[in-house]
Formats: structure tokens, C-alpha cells, sequence
């Protein structure tokens, strides 16, 4: 059996994959590791599970849009993270000496610190943010990542010239999508697709699901963890949207409990809901674009209304539209009408069903966790780097 080293990123957009596959490889009797801050991986790996500790940093909020939001994470958290950590990997490198290292791959510390010790490295695409990005889509935004990776091999005291890639491993890229959406955009020669890598996710027991009434439609509404600061507005237009449709329908409206006064009965307010669980009673997803959201519902058949904020957001939100699976409409300055027309589109018109389902059985096909496993399992085979 071989040894995993599992190095993520504290971020729910970030964290379901890799414990799937790490579910998987533990199930055929491997060892596994993880390396990131305890306080947040505790709870969802178990009590004995191996965890080298990082220490934490915050996630910074922001209200900014396109290429300078994309510059400012990097240079606010992505870049800052990957030199907090390096040494913290580097023990976890030295202590559990792993075969495989699986890095995010905005983990560059996982990467960064595999490649300086010989230590095969596969890179875990759980977004189409670097995915599919040409650099002729933004040449300044991809100067801007590659001036930032230089530095990063620098300060992690690779020789001069060495210029390995640490967004996509050399070795074997898993991501977690199909060319059902990606399409013909040209991807690294070691990248696999595997779909969506799905697990249980969190049970929150006290979701009232006899609240759903099994003669309406269900729709879920949701933006992701990180959108608190631009999100207020989003979700009274949704509450305005979907006011009136109570007769044929039902919707869960994942937001703080203040967010929304008074909302109409038809509409649950939840700070947070059984996803995975929930997405079959699901008739209609309405998201912000994250690939684990948008990855759950079109692993379901459930069709989506995309309304992108940044990042890989409006790259996703176009791939869905291409596939038939959904509609995109524009966050900033979207009306309640137009929420109302596309929310009612996708549940009325059987083609963006027949769409997700597409999608979805392209994911079944692709085998998700099973096979990211699978391809780990094949890559821990071929022993250590020769150097």
C-alpha cells in the first residue's frame, strides 16, 4: 500500500474533493495524510486521522470584479498563504514521507515543496480558473501569475532556471470536470478529467426537511462562503424574483438569518443546508458558478441559473450555457425580472434538464472519486523522482 499526502486549501470550495478521494484511497487501504490548518480539518477528517498543521490564514473579503479581483487574491492570500506554509510542508513532507503528494492547485507550497524533495506531486483542479485561461484571454493577468510563481520558486530556494510549473504537475493533473464543459480548450498533456470527486458532505441534522412540499418545486439559492461582502443585494432581488410563485414553488435561500426580513413562507432562509443530500428533491439550482456547487447539481441533472462574480465564475457559468444545462445572468445590476424569467426557464423547459442530465452522465462516466484513486494509486507505482 502507498502513502497520500494531502496538502488544501482551508476553503469549502476546496475541501469536499480531496476528502473524497482521500475516502477513497483510505477504502482501498492506503495511507493518507493532510496538511493544513487543524482547526479546520479536524472536524472533517475524524479524531485520528494524521493532520501536520499549517497554522491559519483569513481569507480577506472583497468587493472587487474581473482581473483586479483575480490580482488581488493572489496578492492578498493565495501568495501569502504559500510562503506562511512552507515550512509546515516541508515537515509534513519529512515526517510522513509520502509516494504521491496531492496538492491543490492553489497550494503552491504542496507543489513548491514536492519538487525541491523528489517527491512525485499530482495537482487537484478543483476550479476553471487556471484550468481554462489562455494566455491570450488576459496576457496581463497571465504576466501577473507568472511573475508571482517565479518568486514563489525563489523564495521556496529552487536554483536559478528551474521554472517547474506548480500549477500543473508534471506528473499527473486531475481535474474535476469533463469535456462535456471544457469543450476543445487545450489542457495539459498529463491532465485527466474525472468529474466531480462527490462525497457524504456534512449531514446538519437539523435541516427541516419536512418543510418540503413534495407537490411544488424545489430551487436552491446560493453564493458560496466568500461572497458575503457583495451578496445583500443579490438576495433581496432573489426574494423578489420568486415572490408570487409560492403555488408552484419552493425555495431555499442559503444566507445569514438576517439577510433577508420577513421573507415570504415559501422561501427558507438557511445559513447552511445539506447539499449533497439535498440536490435530488432539487428542481432548479440559481449559484454564483463555484465548480463544487455547479459540479453537485449537473452530477444530479439539475439545471442551473448561473450568476458569475469572478474568478473561474463566468468561465463556468459560459460552459454550462454552451452544454445546455443552464442560464447565465449578470450579477451586478440584475433585476428582478430577469431572475424571475430564467429561474422559470430552466423549470419549465425540459431541453436545460435534458442538458444537466448530459453533463451528469459524462461525470458518472468519468468515475469522480473512484477514478482520481485510481490514477493516484497508478502515479504512487512508479516510485520516487530520479534527480
Amino acid at each position: 500500500m502507498s502513502r497520500f499526502l494531502f496538502v488544501v486549501l482551508p476553503l469549502a470550495g476546496h475541501i469536499n474533493a480531496p476528502l473524497a478521494v482521500g475516502e477513497a484511497l483510505l477504502d482501498a487501504g492506503h495511507e493518507v495524510a493532510w496538511c493544513g490548518p487543524e482547526s479546520y480539518l479536524r472536524p472533517l477528517v475524524g479524531p485520528h486521522a494524521t493532520v501536520y498543521p499549517t497554522g491559519s490564514r483569513f481569507y480577506p473579503e472583497q468587493d472587487r470584479y474581473g482581473p483586479e479581483a483575480l490580482r488581488h487574491v493572489w496578492d492578498s492570500y493565495l501568495v501569502p498563504l504559500a510562503q506562511f506554509t512552507l515550512p509546515a510542508v516541508e515537515r509534513a513532507v519529512t515526517g510522513f514521507q509520502p509516494d504521491v503528494l496531492v496538492a491543490d492547485q492553489h497550494a503552491f507550497a504542496g507543489a513548491l515543496v514536492a519538487h525541491r524533495n523528489g517527491v512525485r506531486w499530482a495537482t487537484l483542479v478543483p476550479s476553471a480558473l487556471e484550468l481554462t485561461r489562455s494566455p491570450g484571454d488576459a496576457p496581463d493577468v497571465e504576466a501577473f501569475v507568472r511573475a508571482h510563481l517565479a518568486r514563489l520558486r525563489e523564495k521556496a530556494g529552487l536554483p536559478t532556471g528551474d521554472d517547474v510549473d506548480v500549477l500543473f504537475s508534471p506528473y499527473l493533473v486531475i481535474a474535476l470536470t469533463t469535456a462535456a464543459l471544457t469543450g476543445s480548450a487545450a489542457l495539459p498533456d498529463t491532465c485527466v478529467l474525472v468529474g466531480p470527486a462527490l462525497g457524504r458532505g456534512p449531514a446538519y441534522q437539523d435541516f427541516p426537511w419536512d418543510w418540503f412540499d413534495p407537490d411544488r418545486q424545489h430551487v436552491l439559492i446560493t453564493v458560496g462562503t466568500l461572497a458575503d461582502s457583495v451578496a445583500r443585494e443579490f438576495f433581496a432581488t432573489a426574494v423578489r424574483a420568486l415572490d408570487g410563485l409560492g403555488d408552484r414553488l419552493q425555495a431555499v435561500l442559503v444566507a445569514p438569518a438576517d439577510a433577508v426580513p420577513q421573507p415570504p413562507d415559501h422561501i427558507l432562509i438557511a445559513s447552511r443546508v445539506p447539499m449533497l443530500r439535498m440536490m435530488p428533491h432539487l428542481h432548479a439550482v440559481v449559484s454564483h458558478g463555484g465548480m463544487g456547487t455547479v459540479g453537485e447539481a449537473l452530477a444530479n441533472g439539475v439545471p442551473l441559473v448561473i450568476a458569475p462574480i469572478r474568478y473561474d465564475q463566468p468561465t463556468v457559468a459560459d460552459q454550462v450555457s454552451r452544454a445546455g444545462a443552464g442560464v447565465r445572468v449578470p450579477f451586478v445590476g440584475l433585476t428582478a425580472e430577469q431572475l424571475r424569467a430564467a429561474v422559470t426557464a430552466v423549470l419549465d423547459d425540459p431541453a436545460y434538464r435534458a442538458g444537466a442530465r448530459r453533463v451528469g452522465d459524462s461525470f458518472a462516466a468519468a468515475g469522480g472519486a473512484a477514478a482520481a484513486a485510481t490514477h493516484l494509486e497508478q502515479l504512487a507505482l512508479k516510485g520516487t523522482v530520479s534527480r
